[in-house]
């Protein structure tokens, strides 16, 4: 896969931030990398977003391959991060493009690398779907869908595959890539991927591109609602919100039975490898209680357990994370997986 050429901005700005890594080297203030990246990852939990900079700089001028890539890699997290006053996203694409450039074909199966580099594919699709004016790379949602398959298939990334998933269902896509799509969807249904279920929950309610079923519809939201990560968690409660309030209650019932059976089913061991920043970084909890119309309190309480470990990098020892993970509850009558014959099946458009 070629990434692509760049603006002569763009090109500038990662030879700058050569030069930079370069310079810190030689104002190093930690006794080793993994120290900086620890200090570094600290601060930013604590708050401290510039000290946070200054350390991973830090870390990433010592020469030492593993210790520049994953400070590098949180530091384009870091810019990219909007809820903090002075979010760069001209730095976070420079650096996640480097990350890419320089190991775009690592392999998958061998390379500790490879989570992080998904990750980086996934945050370049954003930033080349949509254009960055600052550095004149206007938008090309052709090249942002190489670079999605690049992290799902080479890389085998679940999000990179949700995020295809997405496009796919929720555009104007031929029908092979509906079918795609779908898909996606099925298979991180079943693997327990909470954005999944929740869009695939949100298709079932709408009758788009499957047939309408608000007793799937339900019970997906409902096990996604129950596995949301801190950073989905709005959009998802809102999408289990409004479906349940508008689901009558003998359906209710049976979506209860059907999320029952199928969190027995869905495995919650094939996650995605978590990258993430350290628990606290970037999250916001706060979550508003809801209520229908009517009322009624919608009732939801996810149940949080343990985050999978971290990805490893070698000779890097990272920070782990904390995130929500999954919930319980069996079913009656129907399909009993979502891949089952029939049940994702694009309808055919009268």
């Amino acid at each position: 896969m070629v990434l692509g050429a760049l603006s002569a901005a763009a090109t500038a700005l990662i030879a700058l931030a050569g030069t930079a890594t370069a310079h810190a080297q030689q104002t190093s203030t930690y006794v080793s990398a993994q120290a900086a990246i620890e200090r570094g990852l600290g601060a930013y939990q604590a708050g401290s977003r510039e000290a946070a900079i200054s350390a991973l700089k830090d870390a990433a001028g010592r020469g030492d391959p593993s210790a520049t890539f994953a400070a590098e890699f949180y530091l384009a997290r870091i810019y990219a991060e909007n809820i903090f006053v002075g979010a760069d996203q001209t730095k976070a694409f420079v650096l996640f493009r480097k990350l890419a450039d320089e190991n775009l074909n690592v392999d998958p199966d061998t390379s500790k690398r490879a989570p992080f580099v998904a990750k980086a594919l996934i945050a370049l699709a954003g930033y080349v779907r949509a254009g960055l004016k600052d550095i004149d790379l206007a938008p090309n949602p052709g090249r942002a869908i190489d670079y999605l398959h690049h992290a799902a298939v080479f890389f085998g990334d679940r999000d990179a595959q949700f995020e295809l998933a997405r496009i796919y269902l929720l555009g104007d896509a031929p029908g092979d890539d509906v079918r795609r799509g779908l898909h996606y969807l099925a298979s991180l249904t079943e693997e327990g991927h909470a954005s999944a279920q929740a869009l695939l929950g949100e298709l079932f309610w709408r009758g788009h591109h499957v047939e309408k079923d608000e007793r799937r519809a339900l019970a997906l939201v409902t096990i996604a609602a129950e596995n949301a990560p801190s950073h989905e968690r709005i959009w998802i409660d809102d999408a289990y919100a409004t479906i349940f309030c508008a689901t009558a209650p003998s359906a209710r019932a049976e979506a209860g039975h059907l999320a029952t059976r199928w969190r027995r089913m869905f495995s919650h061991s094939a996650a995605s490898v978590v990258v993430d920043m350290p628990h606290g970084i970037g999250t916001r909890d706060l979550v508003p209680e809801r209520q229908c119309a009517s009322g009624e309190k919608v009732a939801l309480n996810p149940t949080v357990k343990p985050a999978p470990p971290p990805a490893q990098l070698p000779g890097v020892r990272l920070l782990s994370p904390a995130l929500p993970s999954t919930g319980t509850t069996p079913p009656s009558t129907g399909s009993t997986g979502i891949r089952a014959a029939g049940f994702v099946e694009p309808v055919v458009k009268k």
